[in-house]
């Protein structure tokens, strides 16, 4: 076996590895979170009237690891980031190093504002809208199941998404992505992002918007950190002495 397979060999081990760490924090962050799921329930229908229907005794196990699954995600994110910060500690710098992993808080924040974003503003207005579509023709009935796989599938991408900009932030400082990039391909993000919202939204209008929006601005804020830590970046290596 020659140095080069040796060394893929080392960094799929490496990797394995840190897979393996990751695996563990989320499961015992998932069963941390199953052994409160019911307060979190409970504060989750707080504003609801009346109580949520099931339609079979599997339901509420099914609904319980979902909400402990979104919880375990959001414990799991500092730690995904830091065992990924530690593969490709050894490509970078000792200042880039110091100044990567501080974006490992930033990850968890991120994700828990898009998830608050998500359930605080997005969530109550899509669901009064969609309920007084219903006027006085329908009689409102929501199960348990249906209620949060809405509420989920509308929330939980918003927290990945509102990771956008400390990811760009981050790929911008090991010199993976710089603004140009970025700014090239602008359109195609755009309609990638655009899709993305369609697709975690229901099928109506106002829906989208409200979803569009704020990743678009999420995107252009992006752009405009990358290029903050683009010119740090130029001026960190224009300050480094001449290797001799």
């Amino acid at each position: 076996m020659d140095q080069k397979q040796m060394n893929l060999v080392g960094h799929l081990e490496e990797l394995r590895k840190r897979i393996i760490v990751i695996l563990i924090a989320f499961v015992l962050a998932f069963v941390f979170s199953f052994i409160f799921v019911q307060d979190l329930y409970q504060f989750l229908v707080k504003d609801l009237d009346g109580k949520l229907a099931l339609l079979g005794p599997g339901d509420i196990i099914r609904i319980y690891m979902m909400i402990a699954g979104v919880m375990a995600v959001a414990v799991t994110i500092p730690v995904a980031a830091y065992e990924i910060w530690k593969f490709v500690q050894p490509a970078l710098s000792r200042e880039e190093q110091k100044l990567t992993l501080m974006y490992i808080p930033g990850l968890f924040f991120l994700f828990c504002a898009g998830i608050a974003f998500g359930y605080f503003i997005l969530f109550p207005l899509v669901l009064s809208f969609l309920s007084n579509l219903t006027g006085d023709l329908f009689q409102t009935f929501f199960t348990a199941e249906k209620y949060f796989t809405f509420m989920l599938n509308l929330v939980v991408p918003f927290g990945c998404l509102f990771e956008m900009p400390a990811v760009v932030m981050f790929l911008t400082r090991i010199g993976v992505l710089d603004p140009a990039k970025l700014i090239k391909s602008r359109k195609i993000s755009y309609f990638l992002l655009i899709v993305v919202s369609i697709l975690i939204t229901p099928p109506d209008f106002i829906s989208d918007v409200l979803v569009i929006i704020p990743l678009l601005l999420l995107y252009e804020l992006s752009i405009t950190l990358s290029k903050a830590v683009y010119r740090k970046r130029l001026s960190s290596k224009n300050a480094s002495p001449a290797a001799p």
